[in-house]
Parts: structure tokens; C-alpha cells; sequence
């Protein structure tokens, strides 16, 4: 596959894998600004609702969709890399594995082989940023609705 030949399966290839790492980070930054200016610029060509609660609600179940589908694209990106380069044993265990770290829940039963290690923690810490950014979305919309 021709993640093997980009990300190296051999543990002596640590630079490889941190700018691979460097790189998916930069994506998921990527992926999560175009996500966000996208749901502001669906936000403002719609009329924000007044004082009803149910269509508050329902705004908040499509952002967090929204939210939702820009991680799991960033999620699988990862776990691609993860199952391309030999970290992994496959794509099933290896989106389990990306989904555990990016959240930051950590269950321990699937671990990196040894050289990789530090690819999981830069993702875990790149879960960590965007999760505190679509915290950090939600949040505004809050403000927005109790300005109104």
C-alpha cells in the first residue's frame, strides 16, 4: 500500500512518522476551519430561530451532526495512516484504535507498536485542540441564543 511507503513500518523511521503526524494534524485543521466557516456560513444565510426552544433544538442536533461527521473524517484519516503504514492489523481496529485516542478515552486494549507511540499522542493531542474548538462553537451559538 502506498501509506507503507510514506510511513514506514520500521521502528528506526521516527521522522517519517512525525512529519505523517505533522501532516494529519495540519488536515484535521484543516478539515475542522472549512467545517466551522462553513456551519457560520450556513448559520448567517439562515434566520437564527427566535425564542422557541424546539428550533434551538433542532439547530443544535444539525450543528452537532455537523461536528460530529468533520470528526469522524479526521478520525479516519489518522486510522488510515495507522493501517497503511503497519500500525495496525486492518482499518476496523485501527478506526477503534484512532477513535479511542482522538477522544482521548485511552482504553488500552489495542496499543501502538513500538516508533509509534508518539504518532498516537500527537493525535490524542490533536483531538484534544479540535474538540476544544467545537466546544468553543457551540458555545458562541449559546451566546448568540441568550443575546436574542
Amino acid at each position: 500500500m502506498w501509506l507503507a511507503q510514506v510511513v514506514p513500518a520500521g521502528p528506526s523511521d521516527m521522522v517519517s512518522r512525525m512529519l505523517a503526524a505533522w501532516g494529519l494534524m495540519a488536515f484535521c485543521v484543516i478539515v475542522h476551519a472549512t467545517g466551522v466557516t462553513s456551519a457560520v456560513g450556513w448559520l448567517r444565510r439562515h434566520e437564527a430561530p427566535q425564542d422557541r426552544l424546539g428550533s434551538w433544538l433542532w439547530l443544535f442536533v444539525r450543528l452537532s451532526g455537523w461536528i460530529v461527521l468533520l470528526h469522524v473524517i479526521e478520525i479516519t484519516a489518522w486510522a488510515l495512516v495507522y493501517a497503511g503504514g503497519g500500525a495496525m492489523p486492518g482499518l476496523q481496529p485501527a478506526l477503534y484504535f484512532s477513535a479511542v485516542t482522538y477522544t482521548t478515552t485511552g482504553y488500552g486494549d489495542l496499543v501502538l507498536p513500538e516508533g509509534w507511540q508518539l504518532v498516537g499522542a500527537i493525535e490524542a493531542l490533536t483531538g484534544i485542540l479540535m474538540c476544544g474548538w467545537s466546544t468553543g462553537f457551540f458555545f458562541a451559538i449559546v451566546s448568540r441564543m441568550h443575546k436574542r
